[in-house]
């Protein structure tokens, strides 16, 4: 699991490191997440080693958001003056992530198994 741990952490402070250096408008961790996928895709880093990390981090999320619920209780005043857009924002966003999904969903089920690599 320290393997694990130590290898999403670097990824990270990989991602961070560009984000910072380039002065990208991508988040650090975002970087760090695709940096993963690519060390993934070819093979650098085995999947196993990050399966004990990655269950417990998961099995624990809801901790994680602890803090965004924190900062929703004090900023509530900004929150009370802007209600329609962020209702509007969540309203529009969830549909599209739905249709998106769907979407996807369908085309996935009309493939032919001979296409599945």
């Amino acid at each position: 699991m320290v393997r694990g741990l130590t290898l999403l952490l670097l990824f990270q402070l990989c991602g961070e490191f560009l984000s910072r250096i380039f002065k990208l408008p991508i988040p650090g961790n975002v970087i760090g997440m695709g940096l993963l996928l690519v060390a993934l895709i070819l093979g650098l880093v085995d999947v196993k080693w990050l399966e004990e990390a990655a269950d417990l981090l998961l099995s624990n999320l809801g901790l994680f958001f602890v803090p965004a619920g924190v900062g929703v209780m004090v900023y509530t005043d900004l929150i009370a003056a802007e209600w329609l857009p962020i209702t509007v924002a969540t309203v529009l966003s969830t549909f599209v992530v739905m249709a998106v999904t769907g979407m996807l969903a369908q085309k996935l089920e009309t493939r032919e198994p001979d296409d599945v690599d």
